[in-house]
């Protein structure tokens, strides 16, 4: 199912941001990134509904998700190879491989925390990923 729009009844960057809360106490290193996966709600514009198990694999197989929090060194590039004129912030919907990063799961939210250069892009809309 690519490119479908979804029917959000909450936007999708809030309903992340209220499910994950505060990150304060979470101190993370050096050039790592906190992503929360994006899972897509049950149902789609046009009326079909996803079944629970599809929910489910985004958890896995997510290709997107909400920086929520990153290490100090996160994006900084000292020679310009890899991020030039790239600013990632907290609140940006990026882009990356599923098997990248380790998986693990914050205040019951899905997360992946990955390297920095494993970002491969950023999107405004998680629904145009897949």
């Amino acid at each position: 199912m690519s490119n479908v729009k979804m029917l959000h009844d909450i936007d999708p960057k809030e309903k992340l941001k209220a499910q994950i809360g505060d990150l304060t106490s979470l101190e993370v290193f050096n050039n790592q990134v906190v992503i929360a996966i994006y899972t897509r709600p049950e149902r789609t514009k046009g009326g079909i509904f996803l079944t629970p198990n599809a929910q489910s694999e985004d958890k896995i197989q997510s290709k997107v998700g909400l920086v929520v929090k990153m290490g100090p060194e996160a994006f900084m590039d000292e020679r310009g190879k890899w991020f030039a004129d790239v600013e990632i912030n907290v609140g940006d919907w990026v882009v990356f491989r599923p098997s990248e990063g380790w998986n693990i799961t914050i205040n019951d939210v899905a997360c992946r925390m990955l390297d920095d250069v494993n970002i491969r892009c950023r999107v405004q809309n998680p629904d145009m990923i897949w």
